[in-house]
């Protein structure tokens, strides 16, 4: 039985201690926002919060999600990820989409550590999360403006 708080509500889970935070999330509880990309942690899509740090869900077991996990349904609850959505939007950031979750995921975790980072410490920042459509310069930009 694993016992999670996810987005401020707990949850009592009959679940393998080993299965990967990611399919708790989409399969059990069906919050389908954050993705399934790589399933290395190479990619970012599946980045959640767990207290405030960006974690890649996907290889994350149960057992090792001990805290407070925010996935993005909830990250609109928080100053940071409202000012980062509406930068998002303003600018015209997403194109298929797939990956902006984990994208503004890893953004608020920056923004929380560094409330002003320079173009240099948004790329390594977000080096980690990656775009199929490319549109590293508007996500930049959409971070400098949040």
């Amino acid at each position: 039985m694993a016992s999670l708080n996810i987005n401020g509500k707990e949850y009592q889970l009959d679940v393998p201690d080993q299965m990967p935070l990611l399919w708790v999330i989409r399969d059990v509880l069906g919050l389908k926002g954050t993705k399934f990309g790589c399933g290395k942690a190479q990619c970012g899509a599946c980045t959640v919060h767990l207290d405030g740090v960006a974690i890649r869900s996907c290889t994350t077991p149960v057992s090792g999600a001990i805290g407070e996990i925010t996935t993005i349904e909830a990250i609109g609850n928080d100053p940071i990820g409202q000012r980062l959505q509406k930068a998002w939007l303003d600018l015209g950031v997403p194109q298929c989409g797939f990956c902006q979750s984990g994208q503004i995921m890893n953004a608020v975790s920056l923004l929380r550590q560094n409330p002003a980072p320079g173009r240099d410490e948004i790329i390594h920042a977000m080096s980690g999360n990656l775009c199929r459509c490319g549109t590293y310069n508007r996500i930049i930009a959409a971070i400098q403006r949040a």
